[in-house]
């Protein structure tokens, strides 16, 4: 079993080093603490069968290759340009949302009963920019984004109640009893995300 961490240890550094990667940014990509890779890199611990698949998926090598005794740097084909080939698809997908958002826009300017309201359109498009975005966080953020991305969401909502309330009912006086019950919602979206890091700390 030490054989195998040490192994296991010395080929990590080695595949890490070569993708010029730092230790913070390897465990992000894998939803793990900093700390849980320098354990495994030290050889005190060894990455459970899930964690390895992933690492061996981001390196471009064999599961077996990973674990075996023999240099696996030559073999390696790093995926360098993941993240940011990650962050453009996002990226455009938000620019998708808007545009859709623009042309609807567009179409309602021109139609006499809802020109006055059209404007709306871009009161309503974060909620949508949110959805999309947690759903990328889901496929391939860490807790930062998960957090950011449910707190897009939350405020949305927020601004969109807020505009519709201020454009079709202005005299309503109770709305500020939304801001207390966001803001209640954002203190848990961050006790949550804080107590997941807290696990994943202790991995």
């Amino acid at each position: 079993m030490d054989e195998l961490k040490t192994t296991i240890a010395k080929n990590l550094v080695e595949l890490r080093t070569q993708a010029h990667l730092t230790q913070l940014q390897l465990a992000e990509m894998l939803n793990y603490s900093d700390k849980a890779v320098s354990k495994w890199e030290r050889g005190e611990a060894i990455p459970d069968l899930r964690v390895l698949i992933k690492l061996s998926e981001i390196y471009g090598i064999t599961l077996d290759a990973l674990v075996k005794g023999t240099s696996v740097a030559a073999e390696a084909k790093p995926k360098k340009h993941i993240a940011s080939k990650r962050v453009f698809i996002a990226a455009l997908s938000v620019i998708l949302v808007w545009f859709i958002a623009t042309g609807i826009y567009a179409m309602l300017y021109f139609i006499p009963p809802t020109s006055e309201y059209a404007y709306l359109v871009f009161v309503v498009a974060p909620l949508p920019t949110g959805i999309v975005l947690t759903v990328f966080s889901s496929l391939w953020g860490n807790r930062v984004t998960h957090a950011l991305s449910s707190s897009l969401i939350l405020w949305a909502c927020v601004i969109i109640v807020r505009v519709y309330v201020w454009a079709f009912v202005p005299a309503y006086r109770q709305i500020f009893v939304i801001y207390i019950v966001a803001a209640v919602f954002e203190i848990l979206i961050v006790v949550w995300f804080i107590y997941r890091w807290y696990v994943a700390k202790k991995r």
